[in-house]
């Protein structure tokens, strides 16, 4: 694949991540939810740390939520550079079509959830209670502490688990709980597809490492 597809690529996936947020954060409140099919439903949430709502300060003794935030954002940032700099990389020396795809993608989610975490924040206003207005007097937030916009929700079974499971038996588990976006789709496709086709992505480094030790 060449830099200009996955260059395309890349920009419709930003688009289709782009455009579902914003229609949800200027047509939902927090927490509203359409019931599409009773395995699927539009939640809107908002994600303020890392995967799975956790944060930084959670790990971090004595780092403010908010520093933690802004690091965690400057992180994501450089990340993505890296990323960047892999994915044109490879494409000029033509590797696998499977790994350019892969790398594709994890960029382009990345910086999709990028673009909210430093941008939303001063874009729109907050969404409690209402419906989030685009480009307000004033943000409801600063630059670089922005929130992850979600929305897509599969809770493809609710129920109690039996009672002869240990810890846990007993208890109300919903599987899918997880509440994500359409970046979050590409990050874990694109990374999923380098554990499973692990050996065709990179079997070309290989060899190109092989034949030059020789």
């Amino acid at each position: 694949m060449t830099l200009k597809k996955a260059t395309l690529l890349i920009i419709i996936i930003l688009l289709i991540d782009q455009i579902s947020k914003f229609y949800i954060k200027t047509h939902f409140a927090l927490h509203d939810r359409i019931e599409v099919f009773s395995w699927f439903q539009i939640l809107f949430v908002e994600n303020d740390g890392m995967a799975w709502g956790t944060k930084l300060s959670d790990f971090i003794s004595g780092i403010s939520d908010r520093t933690a935030k802004l690091a965690l954002t400057i992180f994501r940032i450089v990340a993505v550079i890296g990323i960047g700099y892999w994915l044109v990389t490879s494409a000029r020396r033509k590797s696998p079509n499977i790994l350019i795809v892969a790398i594709a993608l994890i960029f382009a989610g990345a910086l999709g959830n990028i673009i909210d975490s430093v941008f939303y924040g001063i874009l729109f206003d907050d969404s409690y209670s209402q419906v989030a207005t685009f480009i307000p007097k004033q943000g409801y937030d600063t630059l670089f502490h922005g929130k992850v916009v979600d929305m897509l929700h599969f809770p493809i079974w609710q129920g109690f688990l039996p009672q002869w499971i240990p810890i846990i038996g007993g208890d109300y588990f919903t599987f899918f709980e997880p509440v994500f976006n359409v970046a979050d789709m590409a990050i874990s496709s694109g990374i999923g597809m380098l554990i499973v086709f692990n050996k065709k992505a990179f079997h070309q480094e290989e060899l190109e490492e092989t034949s030059k030790s020789v």
